[in-house]
């Protein structure tokens, strides 16, 4: 099955973090084809401005990070739109308290659930909720 990235999972492929490993090793061995959406590109862009802002990154060093995350999604990743049925959908499940989702997260399990795709994120919160949509989810290093 084909499989849907969010933010949480892309950002370790950029920049170090404790899960990178586990991340690089799913990534390059799944088989199937990476999709991520303009909105999960849009959330890794403005993770990155948070540590420009934080001064735990350089301008310099974000702009390179974007430039090889954009270079990486041309080549390698399916780009996908959000479309107003993924919104009305994710509001429909952040109105589902039990899941305890936020808005952006409930968007991605909403475009999964369009395009049925596997869900991989590093939100554990996301991963619980999208195994209780029915969802086929999956951790890296998890």
């Amino acid at each position: 099955m084909n499989a849907y990235l969010d933010a949480s999972v892309l950002l370790p492929t950029m920049i170090l973090e404790p899960e990178s490993a586990a991340v690089d090793r799913l990534l390059g061995s799944w088989s199937t084809a990476l999709v991520v959406s303009d909105f999960a590109a849009a959330e890794v862009a403005s993770a990155l401005s948070r540590l420009v802002r934080t001064g735990l990154m350089t301008r310099e060093g974000a702009t390179e990070r974007l430039a090889d995350f954009d270079a990486w999604r041309e080549g390698v990743a399916s780009p996908c739109d959000v479309q107003p049925s993924d919104v009305r959908l994710a509001g429909t499940y952040v109105r589902r308290f039990e899941l305890m989702l936020r808005a952006p997260d409930a968007l991605h399990a909403a475009i999964c659930r369009r395009l049925d795709l596997t869900l991989i994120t590093l939100d554990r919160r996301l991963a619980a909720a999208g195994d209780a949509l029915g969802l086929e989810v999956h951790v890296p290093g998890g």
